[in-house]
């Protein structure tokens, strides 16, 4: 089993801005995006929500078994966390300004254009461990602020940080390739966003990853270039 690089038995919340441990201030971006999730959810009002709807919602089914995927994703960004502030603290830094960045864009639009779908079953044809999940989803996360999804957002900022990881393995970076694949498929099949919320969240990706990882790709076009 790998060493940590950072001995966190060290850390005391004094030191939180010593070079060993200030990867963790990129953590704030978490309270800073529920701080404005709870505003933007109790302030502005249903109705001045646009509905967001796309002729392919009408289309995909709802499958109550791509809730597995979708819950999945909460215990892959744990993971992915963890593990990039155990073995990569520049890594970590790097996809949580990926992750900071989709949430200031996600929340300037959806005060700017407040949105909402309207795609949610009244109720389920089966009543199973899988629709009782989904019917807790629904209670917890309201069906207003979907465009961009976060969801997909934060999926494509997960591939992408582990793409880039030279220490783990091939089989990983496929398997987190295929869950993220999923996970984009699932907020739509159970009906938590449109198909629209994920168009829209690609170019949000695109400007993350420029920020993000905007030396990584320089470098990396630079050593091709002079393999050339």
């Amino acid at each position: 089993m790998r060493k940590p690089v950072v001995d966190y038995r060290q850390f005391r919340f004094s030191k939180l801005t010593d070079p060993q441990f200030n990867h963790l201030l990129f953590l704030l971006g978490w309270v800073g995006y529920f701080s404005l999730y709870f505003l933007t959810e109790n302030l502005i009002p249903v109705e001045q929500c646009h509905v967001v709807h796309n002729w392919l919602d009408d289309v995909i089914p709802f499958c109550e078994w791509f809730v597995i995927p979708y819950v999945f994703w909460y215990l892959l960004i744990v993971v992915t966390l963890l593990y990039f502030a155990l073995y990569n603290p520049k890594g970590f830094k790097r996809f949580q300004l990926f992750i900071i960045i989709t949430q200031v864009v996600a929340m300037a639009i959806y005060i700017i254009y407040p949105n909402m779908q309207d795609l949610r079953p009244d109720t389920f044809e089966r009543d199973n461990v899988l629709t009782q999940v989904i019917g807790m989803i629904y209670s917890f996360d309201t069906d207003t602020n979907v465009c961009p999804s976060l969801h997909v957002a934060y999926s494509v900022g997960i591939a992408s940080a582990w793409f880039k990881e030279k220490c783990v393995s091939k089989k990983w970076k496929a398997f987190v390739f295929i869950s993220v694949i999923l996970i984009c498929m699932s907020t739509v099949f159970i009906k938590q966003h449109s198909i629209v919320d994920a168009y829209v969240a690609i170019p949000v990706c695109v400007l993350a990853e420029a920020i993000a990882y905007g030396g990584y790709w320089k470098n990396k076009l630079h050593k091709e270039a002079i393999k050339e």
